[in-house]
């Protein structure tokens, strides 16, 4: 992935930083897109064997084992289920507090860093604030706003925005019509997720049957209860049936000055609520036939 073409401004703010040789020991990236990719960018330039203007020239030895992800000094932590353990950051600190194996630095990753268990990111917290020269943390969250409030006060803090212009573009060269480009680069988070949507033929059948759908109910309402049953068919499964949910709501996005779409919009969050709850997608679509 190029960074610089999927995050210009904070590629070329951090080019500034490694050129006045200003890192510093502890980051939060906010937000996803290329949020991973820049964590990694940075931990080859505390490691790259021929440094091109300050910055990683991505083809030597060690940055091409960090960009495989089996550099011995660059670790990354990812939660276990649905919380990353204190035992793991625990063996963490133990590392960190160690010279590196290719020389004196360290770079760790934490990945979704929100899912840190309490004692875990209270754990973490004295190494932020005592930082050692030769270290570096890079926490990564979706959701800024679940990550501990000591650690967002202690870290400096970077927002990654998609960058919704790359993606429009990522579609329309795989292919997709206008409308349909559109409509999947609103959908997806980054450029990864983007080519597993678009590499499974069936999420653009899904696509046309929610338009079917959204037609159905605007001017048809009579027949769509078929569309609803013929909806239920292409989403058979939990993610199938998500994906569908988040293309009806961007569907009937397109049109939210009217007050029909407005309706219909909130019919089908509630819709969406009643899904989450263990209704069943043919039930909660129903649900919003008959609404």
């Amino acid at each position: 992935m190029d960074l610089e073409q999927l995050q210009p401004k904070l590629f070329a703010e951090f080019k500034k930083i490694l050129q006045a040789d200003r890192l510093n020991h502890a980051y939060l990236f906010s937000g996803s897109f290329a949020s991973f990719p820049m964590a990694l960018f940075l931990a080859k330039s505390r490691f790259c064997e021929n440094l091109q203007d300050s910055l990683p020239c991505g083809n030597c030895r060690s940055c091409r084992l960090i960009e495989a992800g089996d550099f011995a000094d660059v670790s990354l932590i990812e939660p276990s289920g649905q919380v990353i353990k204190t035992d793991t950051v625990k063996e963490l600190l133990r590392n960190f507090s160690q010279s590196g194996f290719e020389g004196k630095t360290q770079v760790f990753i934490i990945k979704e860093c929100e899912k840190l268990h309490i004692n875990a990111a209270n754990s973490l917290l004295k190494v932020i604030e005592e930082p050692q020269s030769s270290a570096y943390m890079i926490l990564l969250t979706a959701d800024e706003d679940k990550v501990l409030p000591t650690i967002r006060s202690r870290t400096q803090i970077f927002h990654f925005p998609k960058n919704e212009a790359y993606l429009l573009e990522q579609s329309e060269r795989a292919g997709l019509l206008k409308t349909q480009a559109k409509l999947f680069a609103q959908l997806a988070k980054d450029p990864q997720e983007l080519d597993n949507l678009l590499s499974n033929k069936k999420n653009l059948e899904l696509e046309q049957v929610c338009r079917r759908f959204i037609s159905n109910l605007q001017e048809h309402p009579d027949l769509a209860y078929l569309e609803a049953a013929r909806l239920v068919q292409y989403a058979a499964d939990k993610s199938e049936q998500d994906i569908a949910f988040q293309l009806l709501t961007l569907l009937l996005a397109e049109e939210i000055k009217t007050k029909q779409n407005r309706r219909l919009l909130q019919l089908l969050f509630r819709a969406r609520l009643m899904w989450q709850s263990n209704v069943s997608f043919q039930n909660a679509l129903e649900y919003v036939v008959i609404s």
